[in-house]
């Protein structure tokens, strides 16, 4: 009995070109190595939890599941389906039953398996029942046999039974539509701040908390000079808030003890900003919390956020450093 996957190619479908060249299909969690070390679902968890140390528990179960199921449960001769936005298709094949861990083959994606790609069916010859039942945004997902028989059926030339689609169902496309446009988008800002080296990023949050109404300035370059960027409302520190903020770019993830030095610099009247593009550990997060002091930690999603949300008052150093253009969407 085969079962039917859609493996969805990176964030949006980004490598869909990529899987047809090389006849593979890859997920992420690179970091993990070859999945077939662990020899136990125990030894997998520990190993995802010591290396995604700010994934939250619900996030980890889904990421866990689908994982396994890459790894155990696609067989030989199994359907795989994964879809292109770009030009509104879907990638058929069938899974030829070789796992392999191979950096550096599909971008960031070394978890493969190899498949033979039979053709591509375009989602506009879909029923819109089949088109709804497409939309997951989940890395790895089971797909019905009746929509696998449908889709089998257009790509051997064959009429798909399309009806007109209701407004309800019109709407949750739209919806689908959207939350994939708007996680693709916040994947590609991430993207760029991680490529900025650690003196833009410290001139990237200042730029930030100038957008916010600040007067901000990244401190002179120094040894143990401990605060990176300062902001206040006269740009003197005169007034309050007065912000400073510690920013730690490509340092991995922060601990404890970096959080309790940074608030050591702190003083009567300063709220602190640890921005670090690695996350940090539960722990720093505890002590953050603890903190006598205004403290925020901010992370990589973080930043991303605070980007797009005070964009258009950005200043053209900060447009320069992470340049976006604005997409209009159609409200009801």
């Amino acid at each position: 009995m085969t079962n039917n996957w859609m493996v969805r190619a990176g964030r949006g479908g980004i490598y869909s070109d990529d899987f047809k060249e090389s006849n593979l299909v890859a997920i992420g969690w690179s970091e993990l190595g070859d999945l077939t070390q662990y020899k136990s679902d125990k030894s997998l968890r520990e190993k995802y939890l010591a290396t995604y140390v700010n994934e939250k528990p619900g996030a980890t179960a889904n990421a866990l599941a689908m994982i396994l199921k890459f790894r155990d449960q696609i067989k030989a001769g199994d359907y795989l389906i994964s879809y292109n936005p770009e030009t509104r298709s879907y990638l058929v094949g069938r899974d030829k039953g070789e796992y392999k861990f191979q950096p550096g083959t599909v971008g960031d994606y070394a978890n493969l398996r190899s498949v033979d790609w039979r053709g591509t069916v375009s989602r506009d010859a879909l029923s819109q029942k089949t088109r709804n039942s497409l939309g997951s945004t989940l890395t790895l997902f089971s797909i019905s046999q009746p929509v696998i028989d449908e889709i089998l059926a257009v790509l051997d030339g064959k009429q798909a039974l399309i009806k007109q689609p209701s407004i309800e169902a019109k709407d949750i496309e739209v919806t689908q539509l959207k939350d994939e446009t708007i996680a693709q988008s916040h994947e590609l800002i991430k993207d760029k701040i991680a490529a900025l080296n650690p003196e833009e990023m410290e001139e990237l949050v200042a730029s930030i908390l100038r957008a916010m109404g600040y007067k901000a300035k990244v401190s002179p370059k120094g040894p143990d000079r401990g605060v990176d960027v300062i902001a206040s409302p006269d740009g003197l520190g005169l007034t309050q808030p007065r912000i400073k903020a510690e920013v730690k770019h490509r340092s991995g993830s922060m601990g404890a003890p970096s959080i309790r030095g940074f608030i050591g610099a702190l003083r009567e009247g300063d709220s602190g900003l640890f921005i670090s593009t690695g996350g940090f550990t539960r722990e720093a997060r505890y002590e953050a919390e603890r903190s006598t002091f205004p403290l925020t930690l901010v992370d990589l999603d973080d930043l991303a956020d605070l980007i797009v949300s005070h964009y258009e008052s950005f200043d053209l150093e900060g447009r320069a450093l992470i340049p976006l253009v604005r997409i209009y969407w159609p409200v009801d």
